[in-house]
């Protein structure tokens, strides 16, 4: 069959020959890279106006008949390549058999960003429509996680990182699935034995609150033992940054004074007991290694001034005098 069709091309006396002439590079000098993409649902066949448009083949009808010959083409993947004018056409088949080049670029989720943020941050970059990430992220049922996170979202459990995403190929189920395990690498399986007195599930919410209370990494076990003093005393929690939460804005002022003073509010620790259902959003290691950690001390206040620095307080009374001191209230 291969020989029949060879010598229907003239002055070329055998198969072998036949097959050099045939299956020849367009130009064996140059070695130059060529990005080559194959379309989602192409075929070998129709890609021989491309390659040729390429300079990647020097015949359409060729490209055809080595198709015909050799029988190959079933196994084209969809996606970019890296061909050159060099490569003979087995060869260029061969890399469209292969495995695409990645189209990989860096995603960043930030410390202390809310599933809310994530999802913004992601359709800002044309990987999702508008609200996919948040929707998923908060009914997880049918997700593959290598744990069972007992809060009612996954909210303080999608890990915060920089990562490698394909803007073609974008699976938000699989990037959830990413950082959920990327968690549990980085932390949850790290403290196998346990989480102090506390579940999971506090500690994470806890972490949250760390992420947007207290700036300084090092002062954040100081600020865990206080937040954990107060729960286990029953006192309210009095943490303004949780009234933020809910806020499409975090930074909105008017609404945040709103909901200061919103008893209804699940995430007003000001005016309710204990920890509010979720956390206030996703915490880097530092913050979480705080709040499984976190040090006791005669501390049972805090505020920060205008330059960010930490004041602590034993009671009510030294902590109104850092209030007038520092000028914050």
């Amino acid at each position: 069959m291969r020989c029949t069709l060879l010598l229907a091309i003239p002055l070329l006396s055998s198969c072998a020959a036949l097959e050099s002439a045939l299956f020849a590079p367009a130009d064996s000098g140059n070695t130059e890279g060529v990005r080559f993409t194959v379309p989602s649902g192409a075929t070998a066949g129709g890609l021989g106006g491309s390659l040729m448009d390429a300079e990647l083949i020097t015949s359409a009808d060729r490209w055809k008949l080595f198709l015909k010959m050799s029988g190959e083409g079933g196994c084209l993947k969809a996606g970019d390549f890296d061909l050159n004018r060099a490569m003979s056409l087995p060869e260029i088949m061969d890399t469209l058999c292969g495995v695409p080049l990645a189209d990989d670029v860096p995603f960043t989720v930030v410390e202390g960003w809310r599933i809310r943020d994530i999802d913004t941050a992601l359709a800002a970059e044309g990987f999702i429509a508008a609200g996919q990430y948040s929707t998923l992220a908060e009914s997880f049922d049918d997700l593959g996680l290598p744990f069972e996170p007992t809060g009612p979202t996954l909210e303080g459990y999608l890990y915060p990182d920089t990562y490698q995403v394909s803007p073609s190929a974008f699976d938000v189920q699989e990037f959830i699935e990413r950082q959920v395990d990327t968690f549990w690498v980085r932390f949850g399986k790290e403290h196998a034995d346990g989480h102090g007195d506390h579940d999971l599930h506090d500690v994470v919410v806890v972490a949250s609150m760390l992420e947007r209370e207290e700036p300084t990494p090092k002062n954040r076990p100081t600020t865990a033992g206080i937040i954990y003093k107060r729960l286990d005393g029953g006192w309210a929690l009095g943490i303004d940054a949780t009234s933020h939460y809910t806020l499409e804005n975090w930074n909105n002022k008017s609404a945040f004074i709103r909901q200061l003073k919103d008893p209804d509010d699940v995430y007003n620790t000001r005016l309710r007991q204990g920890l509010p259902p979720t956390a206030i959003g996703n915490a880097g290691i530092e913050s979480l290694e705080a709040s499984v950690a976190p040090v006791d001390t005669e501390w049972w206040y805090y505020l920060h001034d205008a330059n960010g620095r930490v004041h602590w307080a034993r009671n009510g009374r030294e902590h109104e005098n850092n209030r007038a001191k520092y000028n914050v209230y």
